[in-house]
């Protein structure tokens, strides 16, 4: 049985390509596209992560360049059209970049995604310096694990430690994990519900218990 991915190391991108501070416009969208990816973790001294660059980012430049030069100097001056008018990593970037620990929870990185709106996340060792990034389609990548893989972990760390010695069985298809059989005692349910929405890979659950 494969063991279920429960922090961002099992399932972060080790081989990162990242630019420097200095980085030229041009330089950053060659990288990218020669790497087929859409952002870019941007570093400073040793290896720190002090922003990211995204296409979003370099979008501007493109957007208004075709404006009359009195206009454009007059969006420059404005901070949410400044990136128009940047030529480098440093001037693009986002700052401070939104990173994740490598020991942080599949679901912490998820929850960290979805507050701060972004696709992707650098993953920062204790100093800062680069390790790797995780990305929405890592996190689903849970979702992969096979039927019975997630059946012999819900069966092992949670129906044999809640319903010992109890017909209790347990089913999965297609993600869903349905507890079945029977049992006397129905307090622990909504226990066994919580506790198998834990397991990485686990789409829904079902109670069909019969009388005993």
């Amino acid at each position: 049985m494969s063991e279920s991915p429960h922090i961002v190391s099992d399932v972060m991108t080790q081989t990162v390509v990242a630019v420097g501070r200095d980085a030229p416009f041009k330089e950053i969208v060659e990288v990218m596209d020669q790497w087929r990816v859409s952002a870019l973790p941007v570093q400073a001294g040793e290896g720190r992560v002090v922003g990211v660059v995204s296409e979003a980012d370099l979008l501007p430049k493109e957007e208004f360049r075709d404006l009359d030069p009195d206009r454009r100097e007059q969006l420059r001056r404005l901070s949410d059209l400044a990136k128009a008018g940047a030529v480098c990593a440093g001037e693009l970037m986002t700052s401070p970049a939104v990173c994740v620990h490598a020991d942080a929870t599949l679901a912490e990185a998820a929850r960290i995604m979805a507050t701060r709106r972004v696709k992707r996340l650098p993953v920062i060792d204790a100093e800062g310096r680069l390790e790797g990034i995780v990305s929405r389609s890592d996190l689903l990548r849970v979702f992969l694990r096979s039927d019975d893989d997630i059946a012999e972990e819900v069966r092992r760390t949670v129906a044999s430690y809640l319903f010992p010695g109890q017909n209790v069985t347990v089913t999965v298809a297609e993600g869903v994990v349905t507890f079945g059989g029977t049992l006397s005692n129905r307090n622990l349910v909504p226990v066994a519900a919580r506790l198998a929405r834990a397991v990485e890979g686990v789409v829904d659950i079902r109670m069909d218990f019969a009388a005993p």
